[in-house]
């Protein structure tokens, strides 16, 4: 046999979307007999929709209490601060309505609350190779509001302000037991987080069908993913209040999800894109933008096969997938070089050397045996 491979299943129960989040979250907490409900809110989306109050007024006597103010990244000290309020009400599930930083600091505060974690120093426990993990017993109900994907992942990005890097902790458990795609929650994302976060499922996309350890359960998923991301991004760019488009971008987002699920490692845009995100506080979907292109254009004489399947699942087979991405991301409006957003020449070896120490940087499908190859694709997006 050529070919071998392992395909996990995650843990998560279900998936409901194109229904109200209100009621759908009402409905999932009443069937799990949540009593004690904590909601962790974007604050701005609170403030300016109705769309937090909604989901208050559903969830009627089960609210306890609801968290605000998660920065962006979800550093240390804010994950502690959600899960002290978790605590003060003993939480027995979690909604979190919002981006990827919201969901993230979620799944964090479910470890937190398992394995008694109450200072900056504890959160060392949660990283991997340490002891053994308590599995959480409180689970996680997640609203997306951007196209990141991370609530259809068991790891949680969390920033150590110590040393500006941002770490995966993995559980299996923390992975949301349900996630409700309702594309009316996005109305009222700002369009540059919108468009860019789906640049940011595009990425996951593209290095999963890209990667050496691609296989045909993970290319279904992705390169249907893939189409339904370009063609519904476009189509909100061109009108933001096209629900159906906004509702393909979301069901993009899900399935650009099924190689990470599946184990199939990212290549150098995401790691190159933690260094970014954690030491200059570059949002994820910004780095994606940025990265992607140049990323595929460094690989190509390594997966052109691959490349090639880019480009067909984008409506376009024979193209130059680079090409392509980049035609995309400049019609969104996007950012396409580190210039545009303030990085110079004089950060590169800083940026290349952090990269070499992402779980994703070693793994790209064209090895990278050092810094120096990581600031030849530097250079391309310089």
């Amino acid at each position: 046999m050529s070919r071998q491979g392992r395909v996990m299943f995650s843990r998560m129960d279900e998936v409901v979307f194109g229904q109200p989040a209100a009621g759908a979250v009402a409905e999932l907490a009443a069937r799990r007999g949540a009593e004690r409900v904590l909601v962790m809110a974007s604050a701005t989306l609170d403030r300016e929709t109705g769309c937090v109050a909604g989901i208050r007024a559903a969830l009627g006597p089960r609210l306890a209490a609801q968290y605000q103010g998660m920065p962006a990244h979800s550093p240390r000290a804010a994950v502690l601060e959600a899960t002290a309020a978790a605590r003060r009400v003993d939480a027995d599930l979690i909604v979190t309505i919002g981006g990827g930083s919201i969901t993230d600091a979620a799944k964090a505060v479910q470890l937190c609350l398992a394995n008694g974690i109450d200072s900056v120093e504890a959160m060392d426990r949660l990283r991997p190779g340490g002891a053994a993990l308590l599995a959480p017993r409180v689970r996680q109900i997640a609203v997306p509001t951007t196209l990141s994907a991370g609530e259809f992942s068991a790891v949680s990005g969390v920033t150590d302000e110590r040393s500006r890097v941002k770490e995966l902790f993995r559980h299996p458990d923390i992975i949301p037991a349900a996630v409700v795609l309702d594309p009316a929650m996005t109305l009222a994302t700002p369009e540059w987080l919108f468009l860019s976060t789906g640049i940011r499922a595009v990425d996951h996309c593209v290095e999963g069908i890209c990667a050496a350890e691609a296989h045909p359960y993970t290319d279904a998923q992705a390169l249907r993913g893939l189409g339904l991301l370009a063609s519904g991004l476009e189509r909100v760019k061109r009108d933001p209040g096209d629900l159906d488009a906004r509702l393909d971008c979301q069901l993009g987002s899900w399935l650009s999800m099924g190689p990470l699920a599946a184990g199939v490692p990212m290549g150098a845009s995401h790691g190159i894109g933690y260094v970014l995100g954690a030491a200059f506080d570059i949002p994820h979907g910004h780095t994606s933008c940025i990265m992607l292109p140049a990323v595929m254009r460094w690989n190509w004489g390594a997966n052109a096969a691959r490349q090639a399947m880019v480009a067909a699942a984008m409506g376009q087979p024979g193209g130059d997938a680079a090409a392509l991405l980049d035609a995309l991301i400049t019609t969104l409006g996007m950012p396409r070089s580190l210039g545009a957003v303030g990085i110079g020449r004089d950060d590169f070896a800083r940026i290349a050397a952090a990269a070499m120490a992402t779980p994703w940087v070693p793994r790209n499908p064209r090895p990278i045996a050092g810094p120096e190859q990581v600031l030849e694709i530097l250079e391309l997006a310089a």
